[in-house]
């Protein structure tokens, strides 16, 4: 081809190829932002979807102005030196009532998991969480801080990660005087250097 792809509209470049191909820029970078929990810069998103940054661009602009103007419940935004998909701001009030009603309501196993490895490897970022539970704790992790369970706790000097720990409310409402009082089962975790750095690269 004499043509680059940034000689055509960026919905041209979303097109899959022949059957067997994979998907399009756009899906493939709409299935990565969807897993993400931090930010991703567009060299990152570049490099795993393996077409320039130029391309890149255009296409997340172009993905950003048809969820606006499609009035999707969620919108991409461009912040902190990446790319991330976020609820839209007018629909805050439909997500505060499902995350928060039902206060008393037990916690999901997802997110009981969640909140033990939280609690027995405070502080700790989002990735090293997920790399715990083998699956992305993003929502989850939402979830618990919405609920006053979990607040983040400064960031790692190493990754510039968002660090998260337990709250008083956690040791509240489990009957707790302290961390000690906590049961011993740090020897049923992974100690954290046995775990992959591979999760840094989802933004912890």
């Amino acid at each position: 081809m004499t043509a680059t792809m940034t000689d055509q509209p960026a919905q041209a470049q979303d097109a899959g190829g022949p059957a067997g191909e994979g998907p399009g820029v756009a899906a493939s970078l709409e299935a990565v932002l969807l897993v993400a929990d931090e930010p991703v810069p567009e060299s990152v998103l570049a490099e795993v979807v393996q077409r320039p940054a130029a391309d890149v661009i255009a296409v997340l602009r172009e993905l950003a102005d048809s969820y606006t103007r499609e009035r999707r419940g969620f919108d991409l935004r461009e912040v902190a030196g990446g790319w991330r998909l976020y609820t839209r701001a007018e629909c805050a009030g439909v997500v505060q009532r499902f995350v928060s009603d039902g206060q008393e309501v037990r916690l999901t196993q997802a997110a009981l998991e969640t909140l033990a490895v939280v609690a027995y490897r405070q502080p700790v970022s989002r990735a090293r969480v997920s790399a715990v539970r083998g699956v992305n704790c993003d929502g989850v992790m939402r979830t618990l801080v919405l609920r006053g369970l979990v607040e983040e706790a400064g960031t790692d000097q190493e990754t510039g990660a968002t660090l998260f720990r337990t709250t008083g409310y956690f040791l509240e409402r489990l009957g707790l005087s302290g961390l000690s009082d906590l049961p011993e089962l740090t020897p049923f975790l992974p100690e954290a250097d046995d775990m992959t750095d591979g999760g840094r690269g989802n933004g912890q």
